[in-house]
């Protein structure tokens, strides 16, 4: 009898450590989950914050460049055609 006391017992001290185990490895997931979301606003203020806002007129003018290279090789894409001097239609050149 003292044997079905103490292995009911038993079973109850592992109930009761598996749930402090589980409650540990979930404060221990949230205390990731928050480092986590801390290193991503770190990184967002290092590459976003921080950058030269000389960059962002460099990528404007790249994009605006882009778009003029575009438009002498596929042609205009706002579906209106431009002005162009004749020779320029001949080679795809747009005149400005």
């Amino acid at each position: 009898m003292s044997e079905d006391i103490s292995s009911a017992q038993l079973c109850e001290d592992l109930g009761r450590e598996s749930l402090q185990l589980n409650q540990h490895l979930e404060k221990m997931t949230e205390q990731m989950e928050n480092i986590s979301v801390n290193l991503s606003w770190m990184a967002y203020d290092m590459v976003v914050l921080r950058t030269s806002p000389d960059l962002a007129e460099s990528l404007k003018s790249l994009e605006k460049e882009f778009l003029k290279c575009k438009d002498v090789i596929c042609g205009p894409t706002d579906g209106q055609a431009k002005k162009c001097h004749p020779d320029a239609q001949e080679h795809n050149i747009p005149q400005e």
